[in-house]
């Protein structure tokens, strides 16, 4: 019966689909009658064949993805599959116990603040963090680095990773630790890909279920920032609540589907709540619920502040941060 109602429900009409009337007119007398229909195309197949431009071919099976009806679960499978979940530790002790374990694995957490309070170099962290070796203590994952605004510094990453390495090769004690040391290298952790507008996170993330699919191993998915593609649409919100929507709905599904974290980060813009303005992360509501934990970074005098302002599993509470890049390049929490 579960197989039955999947089936079924995979076969939706495009003509039901949240786009607009001319864009679904467009599709369907090209031929495209059901959402399986899109789902072996990509943008270029799919904007010749169509006769749509690439941007609406991109809105299109975005809507198609998420249209995509699956097999219902039980509440116990979906508790079950949770408690599987491992977490990317932070190497803050602080913010591990608050976060339940680290970055959880399986959701989406967002990391926002203003610029220079060091969102990147968390995400930089993590992203070496997270391919750490299983025998010490780590995931061994891989790590998917998306940077959308172009100031992706190598460098970072590489001290980063040249801490991490020396780090465990001090911990090594036993012939298995030794073993994992000769794949652990500076070489290993250094991976990126970079997206320089919204159209090509899109495209990026269009073809994300594929990239997982063939890497078992990638435990770990940062996008840095997720705002900034989407700063040029603000004259068209219906657009860019439509592809803000479909962006959740992907990250999540990624998450859930193949057990990897999500990690993003966000800008803070100036919203105006009873006559007074207050800073609050960008993109508004339409996002916000994507995340399940939202991470606010920023300084109060000398110190920097962590506040857990989301969580399903941990209350609202501060944790105060006193953030150095030493010489070893780890981050410092005191």
């Amino acid at each position: 019966k579960r197989a039955a109602v999947s089936a079924v429900r995979m076969k939706r009409p495009v003509s039901s689909l949240s786009l607009g009337s001319s864009l679904k007119g467009k599709l369907v007398r090209a031929g495209f009658q059901f959402t399986t229909d899109l789902q072996d195309l990509n943008p270029e197949h799919l904007s010749a064949e169509a006769g749509v431009s690439q941007q609406e071919a991109l809105e299109a099976l975005q809507a198609a993805s998420s249209g995509h009806g699956v097999a219902p679960v039980t509440a116990l499978e979906l508790l079950q599959k949770e408690e599987e979940f491992r977490s990317i530790v932070t190497f803050c002790s602080q913010l591990d116990e608050a976060l339940g374990g680290g970055v959880p694995v399986g959701k989406v957490t967002e990391i926002c603040g203003a610029p220079g309070v060091g969102k990147t170099q968390l995400c930089l962290q993590l992203a070496v963090d997270v391919q750490v070796p299983a025998v010490f203590g780590g995931l061994g994952g891989q790590v998917l680095f998306v940077d959308t605004e172009g100031g992706f510094q190598v460098q970072r990453l590489v001290d980063l990773a040249g801490a991490a390495v020396r780090h465990c090769s001090l911990l090594a004690e036993d012939e298995e630790q030794r073993v994992a040391m000769t794949t652990f290298t500076v070489e290993t952790i250094l991976s990126n890909v970079r997206c320089r507008d919204y159209v090509e996170l899109l495209a990026e993330l269009h073809l994300l279920a594929d990239f997982l699919s063939n890497r078992p191993r990638l435990r770990l998915l940062v996008i840095d920032s997720v705002a900034f593609p989407f700063l040029r649409l603000h004259d068209d919100l219906s657009q860019r609540t439509r592809l803000l929507q479909g962006l959740g709905l992907r990250l999540i599904a990624a998450a859930t589907g193949h057990n990897i974290a999500v990690v993003t980060t966000n800008h803070m813009t100036t919203r105006l709540h009873s006559s007074q303005a207050q800073l609050a992360p960008a993109l508004g509501d339409v996002w916000g619920h994507a995340p399940s934990i939202r991470l606010l970074l920023r300084w109060e005098e000398s110190r920097r502040l962590a506040s857990i302002v989301k969580s399903p599993a941990a209350p609202h509470r501060l944790h105060h941060l006193s953030v150095a890049v030493v010489t070893e390049a780890l981050w410092m929490f005191g």
